[in-house]
């Protein structure tokens, strides 16, 4: 499908929806996370006439269907357990610990990262032709800053990585408070921030540009669920700081109720996501 001038659109060196003019009169449309997510671009062929998707190959999008179940399924599974610990952890039996509960969804949480980014190092680029889409040979790794969706989900990856220290370090017995802040709260701190600004980016991706409100844009709710399960996860860190002096958390109640609805949020995003496969 020939095409002669391009116009780009996203954020800063970001680009997040490239616009082709076809000698035909008409338009294709690439946007990064339609062609992650779903392996498509959309075609009007004239003026006036309805879109329509072109897909691409059956392998392409058997590697991004599989690779979205994996990431979907696992911060689903890994927010259940998240919830979970949270929960029992707020009501509970007094002396019982979750500990080894975050840990494995903290697992779970690394396997959803991983395909997150997997996802976008194998995506369909958005040079070229206007024809469908069609993936490089599978990568296992790739490093492309400049793709707001490989930073984004590079940053969700490695703050689950940092999540796994915090989740590690508190499985020891004995800590000092001095201990406890530095080997739990201060990675806990970083992880979150990490997916603050993940989830930002995927914001500016989605919105193609300066973040706004897409309510009919499924990936939009998936990115903004996930960004307020981000929040209460930051506010649940904040409050799970060790007093030095006494030795006790600022607010172990808000520390638990943050936990268990960020950790809801993920898991609605999770289940969400299912629904946002080629």
């Amino acid at each position: 499908m020939s095409h002669t001038d391009q116009t780009a659109e996203g954020a800063g060196p970001f680009i997040t929806r490239l616009t082709w003019a076809l000698e035909d009169g008409g338009t294709a449309v690439w946007e990064s996370r339609r062609a992650r997510k779903r392996g498509l671009i959309n075609v009007r062929a004239t003026s006036g006439a309805e879109p329509r998707p072109l897909v691409a190959d059956a392998r392409t999008l058997a590697r991004l269907g599989r690779t979205n179940t994996v990431a979907a399924g696992a911060f689903t599974v890994g927010g259940s357990l998240f919830a979970a610990g949270a929960a029992i952890a707020q009501f509970g039996p007094s002396g019982v610990t979750s500990a080894w509960i975050f840990f494995v969804g903290g697992l779970f949480f690394n396997t959803g990262g991983y395909a997150s980014l997997l996802q976008a190092v194998n995506a369909p680029p958005g040079a070229g032709t206007a024809g469908p889409p069609s993936a490089r040979s599978w990568r296992w790794w790739s490093y492309e800053p400049g793709r707001i969706d490989w930073l984004s989900t590079f940053l969700l990856f490695v703050g689950t990585l940092v999540f796994g220290i915090n989740l590690l370090a508190s499985l020891l017995q004995g800590l000092s408070a001095q201990q406890t802040n530095r080997l739990i709260w201060a990675p806990d701190m970083v992880g979150c921030i990490l997916f603050l600004i993940s989830g930002h980016l995927a914001l500016v991706e989605v919105c193609h540009g300066r973040p706004g409100v897409l309510p009919r844009s499924l990936g939009w709710w998936i990115v903004a669920v996930n960004q307020l399960g981000s929040v209460l996860f930051l506010g649940a860190a904040l409050a799970d700081f060790t007093r030095p002096a006494t030795g006790s958390v600022l607010n172990i109640d808000i520390a638990n109720w943050g936990t268990l609805a960020g950790a809801s949020c993920f898991v609605v995003g999770g289940v969400l996501q299912f629904l946002e496969r080629p």
